[in-house]
């Protein structure tokens, strides 16, 4: 039995409306339930239409607070997810004590998807990323992956050309491996370019839909192409989403950057840790960042693990990687200045 020493018990009662509400709100088997009961130290009773959490009064008040999140979603009609739990029970974590107000909408929705799903910021680090996208000309968003900063983008950028803020959308990622040399390639310039271009797609298809994204494409208001085809270019009336910037050089950060045009807006998006390009090269990310780093319009929003909306492992993974990565770089530092390590 879960213990809560030190702290008064106490208990909170939530009342649904509905069985089938409570069905998915707890999930099959009542999973979500155990997942969150794993993540607090609270119990959660659970009969029929009503949920009983008893525990400390602080965990009970975040518990309830989560439950009363995912609720706003679940009668939104979103089907409750993994990666939207482990969200929200991360922000539950995460929380010092704010108060919230019961049934609260966690964020503001930037689009809604063909098939229904609201998109939003689920972090605190993606929240200030979409702030940052709203209010200047060009904003970086630099962090792991599962972070959310390319579909967040795209997500933005297709609220935008719904509201008419802008004409067309334009994305664009450098195809390292090709060397942006791709005429060894067989097939026309789609063909080529295609397996470079395939999330970018595909983040489209899920929020679009297949047919409107067809559309929007055939149209020339969605543009998918690699970067050396930016080059020579003035681009208004866009909003342009550079993807996997970390694999480009300094000379083609400027060439992009440069191609920004009135009543345009620019989101960079890449992950320094992942860096593709032969060791000879710097990544235009890297130097970017001290470049542009006073100039105005211009927003920088690093994202961390705590962002990670993907499966809850992912978290788990990069926190082990950052170690290994840690542990290396100090053990070849101590090597260096050990006497063995120094030249005679």
């Amino acid at each position: 039995m879960t213990s809560f020493v030190g702290e008064v018990e106490t208990s909170q009662r939530i009342v649904l409306r509905s069985n089938d509400e409570a069905l998915r709100l707890f999930g099959h088997g009542d999973v979500h339930l155990r997942h969150i009961e794993d993540a607090f130290p609270v119990r959660i009773v659970a009969r029929g239409n009503e949920v009983l959490i008893q525990g400390g009064r602080e965990e009970v008040r975040r518990v309830e607070g989560l439950f009363r999140e995912l609720l706003s979603l679940v009668r939104e009609g979103q089907v409750l997810t993994e990666r939207d739990l482990a969200a929200a029970v991360s922000r539950a974590r995460r929380d010092q004590g704010q108060e919230e107000a019961p049934g609260a909408a966690p964020a503001d929705v930037i689009v809604i998807t063909a098939r229904g799903r609201a998109i939003r910021p689920k972090t605190e680090g993606q929240k200030r990323y979409v702030e940052a996208i709203a209010r200047h000309g060009v904003t970086f968003g630099i962090g792991p992956a599962g972070t959310g900063k390319t579909y967040l983008a795209m997500a933005m950028a297709i609220a935008a050309l719904k509201d008419r803020q802008v004409h067309r959308i334009v994305l664009t990622r450098p195809a390292v491996e090709a060397g942006e040399k791709l005429g060894f390639l067989p097939g026309d310039l789609q063909e080529k370019v295609n397996p470079y271009l395939r999330p970018l797609y595909d983040a489209l298809y899920d929020i679009l839909g297949v047919e409107t994204f067809e559309r929007y494409m055939s149209r020339g208001v969605i543009e998918v192409a690699p970067l050396a085809y930016m080059r020579g270019r003035t681009l208004d009336d866009a909003f342009i989403i550079l993807d996997e910037a970390q694999n480009t050089t300094p000379e083609q950060m400027k060439m992009f950057l440069t191609r920004l045009g009135f009543h345009s807006r620019m989101v960079v998006t890449g992950d320094v840790t992942q860096v593709d390009l032969p060791r000879s090269r710097d990544s235009g990310l890297l130097e970017v960042q001290q470049v542009l780093k006073d100039v105005e319009g211009i927003a920088f929003v690093h994202l961390t693990e705590e962002d990670v909306v993907r499966h809850p492992l992912v978290q788990r993974i990069i926190r082990a990687y950052d170690r290994y990565e840690a542990q290396r770089a100090e053990a070849a530092g101590t090597a260096e200045s050990s006497p063995a390590g120094q030249a005679h």
